[in-house]
């Protein structure tokens, strides 16, 4: 875990005791820093308190005596509502920090790597983690995907920290100071807890706040908000290269037709051939992850090799097996249309496995993209809504559950022989009605295709 003995002689009153709280709890503890934990889910305390982590309420505490109040990200601190103990911390002047925060403050020498956006995220993180891992390089990844960022090891000052940063997360962390800093692109979420799209957007910017000359800021400019924040940024003391998908970049990084070409310095890798990095969405994560890997110091052909090995991840568009030459993909961390839509772009000829909990858009946002579909069927409660949206559109079947769907795509597929195939599990819908969670659907489903007749694991494949 990270070494937090600088912090001594400080107090910290953590709220909040999931993955990143937890950790926050072992680092202050194993490092001798006086501290006390509290979560409003009194099971929590009390698993709590049998690790020996001392118990107090931050909303009541007095704060003449605490430095920070750490928070968990997930815990409001001003939209929609703040907190209780974040406004008892702010009132007396103390700031209110979260886990990542406590990192920045340790005084660690790794290098960081800082990934937020929209969408991509994960796979963004995933990938340049492999791509260091496949180099040599030593790395941790996590921070909002994976493990938290105080239970990362000690590397040194030749090892890299690879972080994936949400919203909540960058609005905790003041001292944060990211030597590749990437942006991938934005769309309107979480404005419950930002209260308007310019709120979320002000959040993500802070992922550039501590940036100095011969950092590097990497931006995708493919929408309207990121355009505006690189547009922003030209007086940062970090050096700024933006990444274009679907158009010639001229001063920075491209993919069009699936070659990135590096304007910089005139190189080109084709992504095309590239099984687990499918789609323009894709293809994004993939440049800005080469950028970030080529400010490192890595060679074009060291990227390259770790871009064609990339595994993949799980239930994000994961090939799963290969039936007779169908791909079965697993893509059930597709939990609402823009999600989904990713996917359906990704693919010309498509079984589609759709339905569960719905969100309120449904389907309707992608038909435009209803032509790559050859057949749709339907599982859980969405079937009645999703069925009359396509209508007249694409062909159906109401298949009621996940095993009944992936029986008759793999009769349709196996049947028509069609070039480039896919049985594709993208179901735009959250999994409540008959599932605990997307993992466990996508799980299942992973199961279902590798029990077919005939089924192929591809090698290097995730497991």
């Amino acid at each position: 875990m990270i070494d937090l003995s600088s912090l001594q002689g400080s107090r910290f009153a953590v709220l909040g005791l999931a993955r990143s709280g937890l950790a926050a709890a072992r680092a202050l503890q194993a490092a001798q820093v006086d501290f006390a934990v509290w979560d409003d889910d009194a099971t929590r305390r009390a698993q709590a308190q049998s690790q020996g982590f001392p118990l107090a309420d931050p909303a009541s505490l007095d704060w003449n005596r605490w430095d920070a109040l750490v928070l968990s990200p997930g815990i409001p601190h001003t939209f929609p509502k703040p907190h209780p103990a974040a406004v008892a911390a702010r009132a007396a002047g103390k700031p209110v920090i979260g886990d990542i925060e406590l990192l920045a403050r340790s005084g660690a020498p790794e290098r960081i790597i800082g990934i937020t956006g929209t969408n991509g995220k994960s796979t963004t993180t995933a990938l340049i983690g492999h791509i260091l891992k496949n180099a040599g390089i030593k790395r941790d990844i996590g921070g909002n995907f994976g493990p938290a960022a105080l239970d990362f090891r000690p590397l040194g000052a030749d090892g890299v920290y690879v972080l994936e940063l949400s919203s909540f997360q960058l609005e905790l962390v003041p001292s944060l100071r990211c030597q590749v800093a990437i942006w991938l692109n934005i769309t309107p979420d979480h404005i419950d807890r930002h209260g308007d799209l310019d709120g979320y957007v002000a959040a993500k910017r802070h992922i550039f706040d501590n940036q100095q000359p011969g950092d590097l800021a990497v931006i995708g400019i493919d929408d309207a908000p990121s355009q505006q924040t690189a547009a922003g940024l030209a007086a940062a003391p970090a050096t700024i290269v933006t990444v274009h998908i679907g158009q010639p970049n001229p001063t920075g990084i491209s993919v069009v037709a699936g070659r990135l070409r590096d304007a910089r310095n005139d190189t080109e890798i084709d992504l095309k051939p590239i099984k687990n990095l499918p789609g323009a969405h894709n293809w994004q994560n993939a440049a800005c992850a080469y950028a970030a890997c080529r400010a490192l110091g890595m060679t074009v052909e060291a990227i390259a090799q770790g871009l064609a090995t990339y595994p993949g991840l799980v239930h994000r568009q994961e090939r799963v097996a290969i039936v007779d030459g169908i791909v079965y993909v697993n893509d059930s961390k597709a939990t609402n249309a823009d999600a989904t839509e990713k996917a359906l772009a990704a693919y010309d000829t498509i079984y589609w496995l759709v339905g569960g909990t719905p969100k309120a858009e449904g389907i309707v946002p992608l038909e435009p993209l209803f032509g790559r579909v050859v057949h749709a069927f339907l599982i859980g409660a969405s079937s009645d809504a999703f069925a009359a949206t396509l209508e007249g559109r694409v062909p159906y079947a109401r298949c009621g559950d996940l095993k009944t769907a992936v029986q008759q795509a793999h009769a349709m597929a196996s049947r028509e022989r069609r070039a480039d195939a896919v049985v594709l599990l993208s179901p735009a819908c959250a999994s409540y009605d008959q599932w605990p969670n997307f993992e466990v659907r996508g799980d299942a489903f992973r199961t279902m295709a590798r029990a077919l007749p005939g089924a192929v694991v591809e090698a290097g494949g995730v497991a």
